[in-house]
């Protein structure tokens, strides 16, 4: 129950869930998550704290960068289940179209380029 309930909680937020669905294609660099949101570093910073409690999504230091992508095999069935669910409910939803394009944009930058806005936290 705790854990169906830490993952409703993240799913809560539209935000949360464009994070999360900003990863549907493999891993990103927190910078790229923040370009792509538009929002401050410590908000969204905050916003995948919440997923990586819920178990929807793993992160790994690389270096000076945070990592994050979806949850895999590993992953308790409730979570490998919820996002099976967001994934396929929202793949059509405007906004996960319009952050897909906007995300290729972001990729093509520097990793330098896109970190310039938290360099230093």
């Amino acid at each position: 129950m705790k854990q169906f309930l830490s993952i409703t909680k993240a799913l809560s937020d539209g935000t949360r869930v464009r994070a999360l669905l900003s990863l549907r294609e493999g891993e990103l660099c927190l910078c790229q998550i923040i370009d792509l949101l538009g929002m401050a570093p410590s908000t969204v910073s905050k916003h995948m704290d919440l997923l990586y409690q819920a178990g929807l999504v793993e992160r790994e230091k690389k270096g000076r960068w945070h990592y994050f992508r979806l949850s895999g095999r590993d992953a308790s069935p409730v979570v490998r289940k919820a996002l099976r669910w967001v994934l396929d409910t929202l793949a059509d939803e405007p906004v996960v179209k319009a952050d897909a394009k906007q995300l290729c944009c972001v990729l093509k930058k520097d990793l330098e380029e896109v970190s310039a806005c938290y360099r230093g936290n």
